[in-house]
């Protein structure tokens, strides 16, 4: 089932496995702001399991970099951006990944990680430094970035 994420009344559904829910549904009520301020543009997710949008990601993570995530994902979501593919998956583990693939010839491409606060930094991202940011939904969020090289 689908949820339309409201930034305004921040909600843990979908979430609630996470040992930091309400920083992850911080983190997702902060895109969905972002989104719905940028874009005009309902952030809406829905359960990862078996998604073509989970499948893409871990693809992408794999095959640049040999990263497997190992927390479960629980949430991805794919904005409709017209000229982007945007996703973003939301795990267990506090973890959110998006994935910016514009689609023009010579676009941007890049993976962004996004620590929610009260995680530590997962072992298999061990290698990136994470920059901080405050949010007044999700606290503090620490993230990092690579630049796809592949075609996908």
């Amino acid at each position: 089932m689908s949820y339309v994420v409201d930034f305004t009344n921040v909600s843990t559904v979908g979430l609630e496995s996470s040992p930091v829910v309400e920083a992850l549904a911080g983190l997702r009520a902060n895109e969905a702001r972002y989104f719905h301020n940028k874009y005009e543009i309902d952030f809406t997710t829905e359960p990862a399991e078996g998604t073509d949008t989970l499948a893409w990601v871990t693809k992408i993570l794999a095959d640049e970099r040999g990263i497997v995530i190992s927390s479960p994902a629980l949430e991805v979501a794919e904005p409709p951006v017209p000229g982007i593919r945007w996703a973003y998956v939301f795990y267990e583990s506090g973890l959110a990944i998006n994935v910016l693939y514009e689609l023009v010839e010579g676009g941007k491409h890049a993976v962004g990680f996004k620590l929610s606060d009260g995680m530590e930094v997962p072992d298999e991202l061990g290698a990136f430094k994470f920059a901080r940011q405050k949010s007044k939904l999700a606290g503090t969020i620490r993230g990092s970035y690579f630049v796809i090289k592949g075609e996908y």
